[in-house]
This record gives C-alpha cells, structure tokens and sequence, in this order.
C-alpha cells in the first residue's frame, strides 16, 4: 500500500497544490456536475460514483501534504448536499418530508458501493500519510 502511495504522492503537483478550502471546493463541485449530468439523463448511479472516486483521488493528487483528512471526510458531505439540490430544483421532488427521504434513501443506494470504496482508499491514504509524515 505504502509504494502505490508512493507513487501517487510523487506524481502529486509539485508546489503549493490546493487547500483544504480548494479540495473541499474541488470535491463539491466534481460530484455535484456529474450528479446533475447524470440525473437529468437516468437516476443517480455509475457516473456519480465515479466522479466520488475521482474526487477522493484528485483531493489526494492535488491537495498540499496536510489536505488527506479533508479528501477523506468530504465526497459524503458533498454528495449529501448536491442531492438535496438537485432534489429541490431539477429534481421535482420539492422539500415534502415524505419523499426527501425516500429520496435520499434511492440516491444513496445507487451510490453507496462507490462511496465505500472511495471512503476505503481516503481513509487508507490518510493513515499511510500520517505514519510517513510522523517518521520524519
């Protein structure tokens, strides 16, 4: 595990790379376009949980050394909130307590084996880069 990190970090960009504001904002923005492109077509499923795994390792590629945890914790929080979005807007659904949630409960089973495995490899990175960073 420690070499594939290796070798992700050292393709990492080289310089000052985003903040945690910058990856959060980067996450956010990358699931919530591919979720809106994929739910004006079908419901959500393949494309957005490609786009939360591509988040995850984008955070990870692009991030300053010290962004991990933030690469880890937000692809559900963006998820979360670029699904109530869209499900008040192009959605039609509205904010009926009745079908929110049944809602959210199809949206997040659609998407929940990408969001495990996204979440496996962030949090994964992250306790990697946390012993690297602490044997320095």
């Amino acid at each position: 595990m420690s070499s594939s990190l290796n070798s992700v970090r050292s393709k990492a960009v080289k310089g000052r790379g985003l903040t945690v504001p910058g990856v959060v904002i980067l996450q956010s923005l990358l699931i919530f376009s591919f979720e809106v492109l994929e739910y004006t077509v079908t419901k959500v499923g393949f494309v957005t949980g490609l786009a939360i795994l591509l988040s995850s390792l984008g955070g990870l590629y692009l991030g300053r050394p010290g962004t991990s945890y933030a690469s880890a914790v937000n692809p559900p929080i963006a998820f979360l909130f670029s699904t109530l979005i869209i499900m008040a807007t192009i959605g039609g659904t509205g904010f009926a307590p009745s079908k929110v949630g049944l809602e959210l409960i199809t949206n997040l089973s659609a998407v929940a084996p990408w969001l495990i495995t996204g979440a496996v490899i962030a949090w994964a990175s992250h306790f990697a880069l946390l012993r690297k960073y602490s044997r320095k």
